[in-house]
């Protein structure tokens, strides 16, 4: 009797089998829908007419800590066999290791995706009333709100999976998710406090210039003046965090190939 061969696609259902029983992710998800939508309610009671809020800031405006559910998630996703020490079952079933670091990567951004869009949903709906009220429309024919809306579910799914790699880098969820948190969002902020050329620089390349994917373009501006650093086109600011995940996921990735499973 021969065993089933192991193909990507079976490493691929295996881990989004595994990842759906995770039971800490049955609650970080939807810890993302509801920390982003309640952020985005919370921000839009403080917003006033004529002060620069528009429909599509008002919906993002979650983002703030929505992204802490979201780096959390991909931390979870990329240490919770190491955690559980079931990575030496797995890697005995998939010997070559990698396909199953691929095939989390994979089922993590759809996973991410998803959330991030019932997200943007849930915070759109959240901020309804509000919006109605400040007499300030969500314009889904203005380009502008299409990149920002966009750019919510991107960043986040961008967002989710450098805490993958690092998740997966480092094997430890604690170590891992205070790594992710201190350099995508205390970092960022410290530097925003002590503006200067040089931390208005480094900053300029660290993940959460992301941000810029659904930020106004009124407040891109004001924010560019006030900088002495670079200044990214929203699309580039995409490729950064992108490049951030990746960067993290090949050094997991080699660390997975070349080291013991510990």
């Amino acid at each position: 009797m021969t065993s089933s061969p192991v193909t990507f696609p079976r490493v691929l259902a295996s881990e989004a089998g595994k990842m759906t029983s995770v039971p800490t992710l049955r609650w970080t998800v939807p810890g993302c829908v509801a920390s982003a939508a309640g952020t985005a309610l919370g921000l839009s009671l403080f917003a006033r007419p004529g002060g620069g809020a528009t429909g599509a800031s008002l919906a993002v405006a979650g983002y703030v800590l929505a992204q802490v559910g979201f780096l959390a998630l991909g931390v979870t996703a990329g240490s919770e066999e190491f955690r559980t020490k079931l990575a030496y079952v797995t890697f005995v079933a998939v010997p070559r290791r990698l396909p199953v670091l691929a095939a989390q990567a994979v089922v993590t951004a759809v996973l991410a995706f998803a959330a991030a869009v019932v997200a943007l949903v849930v915070s759109i709906a959240a901020t309804a009333a509000q919006r109605d009220a400040l007499g300030i429309p969500l314009n889904l024919a203005d380009a502008g709100t299409v990149r920002m809306l966009a750019g919510f579910v991107l960043y986040q799914t961008a967002i989710t999976l450098v805490g993958l790699g690092l998740g997966a880098l480092l094997r430890r969820p604690a170590g891992a998710l205070v790594t992710a948190v201190v350099g995508v969002v205390v970092l960022d902020q410290f530097l925003a406090m002590n503006p200067g050329r040089l931390t208005d620089t480094v900053r300029a390349f660290l993940p959460g210039t992301g941000v810029r994917l659904l930020t106004g373009d009124d407040r891109l501006a004001a924010l560019d003046a006030a900088s002495s650093g670079p200044h990214l086109e929203t699309w580039a600011a995409g490729l950064l965090v992108a490049g951030w995940a990746i960067v993290l996921l090949v050094a997991a990735a080699t660390r997975l190939r070349r080291g013991d499973i510990a």
